[in-house]
C-alpha cells in the first residue's frame, strides 16, 4: 500500500534538536533575569524558548490532521464492564489497565484511501464504527483487521485524499525525548499532552503463567487518558513513534506505548491478510549475556540466544536443536537477544524451512527447521500428571530435589514408560529448584552434560559438580524438554 507522506518540512525542524539541547540550560538564566526588576532579561535564552514552543505547536497542528476519534456501538459481552473502563487486555497484570471511554477511542490515517491504525482493544467489541475527522467530516468504518496479542488493529474508512501520518522509527528513539501524544481523552476531540520518552522496552509478565511476554512498549510521562487509546505518540520530527495504549492508573503520568515498529510489522499483515499469523518453532530462551549463570557453562561464543527448552511435538523437537545450543542467525542475520529471535522467526511464514546457526561445544552447527503457526497456549501446556505419592523410597538433595530411579510403578504413575533418567518426586516449596520451576513427574536426564540413566549415575554427576557455581540439569517436562541451572542458595 503505498504510503503519502508529508513530513513537515526539513526547515521546521533543523532548529529544533539545538533549541531543545540549549533551552533547559538557559531557562535558569531567563527566569533569574526576569525575577530582577532593574536587569533586562537575557532575549537569546527567551528567542530559544520561544521557538522550542512554536516547533512543538507547528508538530501538533500538523499530525492532529491525521489523527481521528473512533466513535463504538459495542457489542453486548456477557463479561464486559460498564461504565469506562475496558476490559483487561489478556495476560497482563490487574494493575495494567487499558482505559478509554465507553464507545471512544482514536486513530491515526496512515493511507490517503482511508486505512486508521488504532488499538485492538479499541474496536475489539464493535458492532458499528463512525470515524470523525478533524475537519468535522464523518464516515461509517469496517474493521480490516486485528491482532490481540499485540493490541493493533486496522479500520477502514471509504474516503480519498486524506492527509496521513509519517511512521517514523521506534528503535531510533532515545529515552529522553521529547513526545506528544494526541487523542481524544474523555470525550474532548484532538487534545495534545506533552512528555518525554521515559523507558523503552518494558516488558509485562503474564498474569497467570508469570512468564515475560512477546510484547514490549514505550514509556511516556506525557499524559494519556480515557479516549487516547490507538492515537499517535508523535516525536518532534512529526513522526509516530507508537500508539498510545494503556496507563497506570490515571493521572500519574505513566502511560505505554506500542511500538510503530511493531504496529507497522503488524499492519502490513493487517490490511492484505486481515490477521497476523506468527511462525513458531516452539523453543524457550534466554539472552546469553544478560544470564550469567549461562554464561559459566557456555564457552566459545559471548552473544546469541540459549536454548532453555524444547516443547514437546514442536518444529524445534522435530530438528537437530538440543538444550544449551546457542542461537546465533537465523537465515544469516545475526540474532544477539531473545526479542531478535523470536521476531526473526514470528514473521516469517509457516511452512519455511529457516537455516538457524548454532554454536555447540565450541563448534558451528547448522540446524533446519521448518516453521509452524504458533498455537494457543492450551496446545502448548500440557495437563497436571498425577501427583499420587510413591510407595518407593525417595533420596533428597540439598536443592530441595527428591529423586529416585524409574521403576515400572512410577513410569506408569507418571507416563514415563519411554522416559531415561532418574524421576522428581518431590520439590521442596521455596527450594533452588522450586525456583527454577522443577515440578514432581520431572525427568532429569542429564546432569552437567553427563547423561544420568540411573540413581548411582545421578549421585556422581552430582558430586562432580560445584553447588555454588551451580548444577546444570537437562529436564523432560510434561513431554517438553528445558534445562535449568540450580545453585546452593545457603
Amino acid at each position: 500500500m503505498r504510503m503519502n507522506a508529508r513530513p513537515l518540512p526539513a526547515e521546521d525542524f533543523m532548529k529544533v534538536s539545538k533549541f531543545a539541547a540549549m533551552a533547559m540550560a538557559m531557562a535558569t538564566t531567563a527566569l533569574a533575569a526576569l525575577a530582577e526588576p532593574t536587569t533586562l532579561p537575557n532575549t537569546q535564552s527567551l528567542d530559544l524558548a520561544r521557538q522550542l514552543n512554536d516547533a512543538f505547536i507547528q508538530v501538533a497542528d500538523h499530525v492532529s490532521s491525521c489523527v481521528v476519534v473512533i466513535e463504538v456501538s459495542e457489542k453486548e459481552s456477557a463479561d464486559a464492564p460498564t461504565g469506562s473502563l475496558r476490559r483487561f487486555f489478556q495476560g497482563h497484570p490487574r494493575r495494567w489497565k487499558r482505559h478509554q471511554m465507553d464507545g471512544e477511542g482514536s486513530g491515526v490515517i496512515i493511507t490517503d484511501d482511508g486505512y486508521i491504525l488504532t488499538n485492538n482493544h479499541v474496536v475489539e467489541d464493535a458492532d458499528s464504527i463512525i470515524v470523525r475527522l478533524r475537519d468535522g467530516r464523518s464516515f461509517p468504518a469496517h474493521v480490516r483487521g486485528t491482532d490481540p496479542q499485540s493490541d493493533v488493529a486496522v479500520i477502514k474508512i471509504d474516503a480519498k485524499g486524506l492527509p496521513t501520518a509519517v511512521l517514523g522509527d521506534s528503535d531510533k528513539t532515545r529515552v529522553g525525548e521529547f513526545v506528544l501524544a494526541i487523542g481524544a481523552p474523555f470525550e474532548l476531540s484532538y487534545s495534545v499532552t506533552v512528555g518525554h520518552v521515559s523507558a523503552k522496552s518494558r516488558a509485562f509478565a503474564d498474569e497467570e503463567t508469570g512468564n515475560i511476554q512477546d510484547q514490549d512498549y514505550i514509556q511516556t510521562d506525557a499524559s494519556i487518558n480515557p479516549g487516547n487509546s490507538g492515537g499517535p505518540l508523535v516525536n518532534l520530527y512529526g513522526e509516530v513513534i507508537g500508539l498510545n495504549s494503556m496507563i497506570e492508573g490515571v493521572d500519574r503520568g505513566i502511560g505505554f506505548a506500542v511500538p510503530i515498529n511493531l504496529a507497522k510489522r503488524v499492519k502490513d499483515h493487517l490490511i492484505a491478510e486481515g490477521k497476523f499469523v506468527r511462525s513458531w518453532i516452539g523453543i524457550r530462551i534466554e539472552t546469553l549475556r544478560e544470564d550469567p549463570q549461562y554464561q559459566g557453562f557456555i564457552k566459545g561464543v559471548t552473544d546469541g540466544v540459549v536454548v532453555t527448552g524444547i516443547e514437546a511435538d514442536s518444529p524445534a523437537a522435530s530438528s537437530n536443536l538440543r538444550l544449551g545450543d546457542v542461537i546465533v542467525a537465523v537465515d544469516g542475520k545475526g540474532v544477539a537477544t531473545d526479542r531478535q529471535l523470536k521476531d526473526e522467526i514470528s514473521d516469517q511464514p509457516a511452512g519455511k524451512v529457516v537455516n538457524v546457526d548454532v554454536v555447540r561445544d565450541n563448534a558451528h552447527v547448522a540446524v533446519q527447521i521448518k516453521l509452524a503457526p504458533m498455537p494457543g497456549t492450551e496446545a502448548i501446556v500440557s495437563n497436571q500428571q498425577n501427583s499420587a505419592p510413591s510407595n518407593a523410597t525417595p533420596e533428597s538433595n540439598a536443592f530441595g530435589l527428591t529423586v529416585q530411579a524409574i521403576t515400572r510403578q512410577l513410569a506408569h504413575q507418571y507416563g514415563l514408560e519411554s522416559a531415561s533418567g532418574v524421576v522428581v518426586t518431590s520439590v521442596e516449596e521455596g527450594s533452588p529448584a522450586d525456583d527454577t520451576g522443577i515440578q514432581e513427574g520431572d525427568v532429569i536426564t542429564e546432569v552437567n552434560r553427563h547423561a544420568v540413566g540411573n540413581m548411582r549415575q545421578f549421585r556422581d554427576a552430582m558430586k562432580a559438580g560445584d553447588p555454588k557455581s551451580g548444577e546444570w540439569l537437562n529436564l523432560l517436562s510434561k513431554g517438553s524438554r528445558r534445562m535449568v541451572v540450580l545453585r546452593d542458595s545457603n
